[in-house]
């Protein structure tokens, strides 16, 4: 056996309980895990049940007693650690929408349910990667940590934020299981995007609306430097490093079918800015007085969020009765394409798929930044269908197993690279 590959007694006991998995995954679905309210008491006690009967050692980290977090550890033949990461809730449905049952339904190789993709069957395919390692009295090259979180749909400080609070998290690397593929084609995702999240405050003076010369229209103000800051920042191409270009060159890729080549280089090119809300006046026949809007900005991973930010408080400061009112940020992320982790993941999925990996940066960011700004190399990688947040989303069995054979492969591969 090369050093770089599971025994083939871990890989057997793998493909063997594929039905375990969908057992198991039919399970997770069964618990409502809809956020909100994003309740996840009962499926943390039913998964660490799962961990107990195997005599893994679990852990609770809890901010919100609704809302736990779920640490097991497996110990491996070196402390170097990888860390899998999932999470227990789902974004809300709409029953009456569905022609299968959104807490869970087999129908063919297909299983049906609210998270069946997003995530809970990546978690199915952990659980059974842990017992495949258990049950084979396989010692893993390093050790396993497994954190299943809460309230990772809302963005919640009880979900993973808790987790790296508590200083419990001390892996190497970290693979989340969030589903990265796209009308077939596969993916691991090793970049996400930088963000500002503002909210602008026009000031005008009311007037009547048929005497609108009386007046000043705060939301012809506010619209007015809506588009100043488009003109301004939505055109300025980015300057980025070398190594940034080389994950846009296949994220362009990977995105082109969907999106156009244009569009999609346009996408990592520039800022995209959304007016996501714009909110004014009292009626149709009175010039308003006020008026609010909310701008989403993504930029590419390398960029400076610091400096844009400050060159849109520039820009909003000489827009006569504009004021910033509120912001939020953050500095995309990215992992090198010649990293281990990532060499790790393309290559033991490229193994169990036969096809094309590609890595590619996010469109948009989540826990994979938290955890990078925490200090560990993290991606994401999972396989399953184009359901996310659909109605009638779905997994399959082949993705199961497949999730289950790579998670399963990748301490060997990490251990055989060598180095963090």
């Amino acid at each position: 056996m090369a050093a770089d590959r599971p025994p083939e007694a871990l890989t057997d006991a793998v493909e063997r309980r594929v039905d375990e998995s969908v057992d198991r995954l039919l399970t997770l679905l069964s618990f409502d895990t809809t956020n909100p309210p994003g309740d996840t008491r009962a499926i943390a006690d039913a998964v660490e049940e799962r961990f107990a009967a195997l005599g893994v050692e679990t852990e609770r980290v809890v901010a919100d007693p609704a809302k736990p977090n779920l640490l097991a550890t497996i110990p491996g033949a070196s402390d170097r650690t990888l860390l899998y990461n999932g999470h227990f809730d789902t974004v809300p449905y709409n029953a009456a929408a569905w022609d299968h049952d959104p807490l869970g339904e087999r129908a063919g190789d297909r299983i049906y349910g609210r998270g069946a993709t997003d995530m809970k069957g990546a978690l199915a395919a952990l659980l059974t990667v842990a017992s495949a390692y258990v049950q084979t009295g396989t010692r893993p090259p390093v050790t396993l940590q497994f954190a299943f979180v809460s309230d990772e749909e809302i963005a919640g400080a009880p979900g993973l934020p808790t987790l790296v609070d508590s200083g419990r998290l001390d892996a190497n690397w970290c693979v989340i299981g969030e589903t990265t593929c796209e009308r077939g084609r596969h993916s691991v995702t090793v970049a996400d995007k930088g963000s500002v999240w503002l909210t602008l405050t026009a000031d005008g003076t009311a007037a009547h609306g048929s005497r609108p010369v009386l007046g000043v229209n705060a939301i012809d103000r506010l619209y007015d430097a809506v588009e100043r800051i488009r003109r301004e920042f939505g055109t300025e191409q980015f300057e980025l490093a070398p190594e940034i270009e080389a994950i846009v060159s296949e994220s362009v890729e990977y995105y082109a079918p969907t999106l156009g080549e244009a569009t999609a280089r346009d996408l990592f090119a520039y800022p995209t800015i959304n007016l996501g809300s714009i909110e004014g006046g009292d009626s149709v026949n009175s010039v308003p007085a006020s008026a609010t809007a909310r701008l989403d900005i993504r930029l590419t991973a390398g960029v400076q969020t610091r400096d844009v930010l400050r060159g849109i408080r520039d820009c909003a400061a000489d827009c006569e009765g504009i004021r910033i009112e509120d912001v939020s940020w953050s500095v995309g992320t990215y992992e090198s394409l010649d990293s281990p982790l990532v060499t790790a993941v393309t290559e033991a999925a490229g193994a169990v798929t036969g096809d094309r990996i590609f890595r590619r940066s996010a469109t948009g960011g989540g826990d994979a930044k938290k955890l990078r700004n925490a200090g560990i190399p993290t991606v994401e990688f999972g396989l399953g269908t184009d359901t996310v947040h659909a109605v009638d989303e779905y997994t399959t069995v082949d993705a199961l197993r497949d999730n289950a054979l790579v998670y399963a492969t990748l301490p060997y591969r990490l251990a055989g690279a060598g180095g963090e």
